[in-house]
């Protein structure tokens, strides 16, 4: 009986597991744990996070990206200007040849608008990238109430009040 409980166990744990680390490779790009923080349901936007890791020795450039959930998803980052901190979209994102640039919280970020209804903790959402070079990839957001380890600095973030 200890084999079969240790197995089940481990059948139940593993999908814990898999929730946490999610990645997808398109080409030389390699895109790492896209994740939203669990917003109220009365919160007008959201944002999503992730890694682009560029293992090619060619830059690469996200163009755009697109969802479902939201009327509207654009390129953003938070820079400083004038002693305060702005959040202000943009065009495109250079990905480096063997580099990466981080979607985190107080920097680059995807913001969702006009969503159809908030996601949960738990539930996952359709995120579309639109590269120069690697085309369209698509990925799958986790929610999550708190930011993933690494990312402390994340809850000073508030998605649903942001400004221009």
């Amino acid at each position: 009986m200890t084999l079969k409980k240790t197995l089940l166990g481990l059948t139940l744990l593993l999908p814990a597991l898999l929730v946490q680390a999610h990645e997808y490779e398109a080409g030389q790009l390699h895109i790492d744990h896209p994740w939203s923080r669990e917003m109220p349901p009365v919160a007008p936007t959201a944002a999503a996070y992730f890694v682009i890791h560029n293992k090619g020795s060619e830059a690469d450039r996200l163009l755009s990206v697109s969802t479902p959930v939201a009327g509207k998803a654009e390129l953003h980052e938070h820079v400083h200007a004038d002693g305060v901190m702005k959040m202000q979209q943009v065009q495109d994102v250079a990905i480096p040849a063997d580099g990466e640039v981080k979607f985190e919280p107080m920097g680059y970020h995807v913001m969702l608008f006009n969503l159809k209804q908030q996601a949960k903790d738990g539930e996952r959402f359709p995120l579309t990238l639109n590269f120069e070079k690697a085309g369209a990839v698509e990925v799958e957001v986790a929610v999550q109430k708190d930011a993933p380890a690494g990312h402390d600095h994340a809850a000073g973030h508030d998605a649903g009040k942001h400004q221009h």
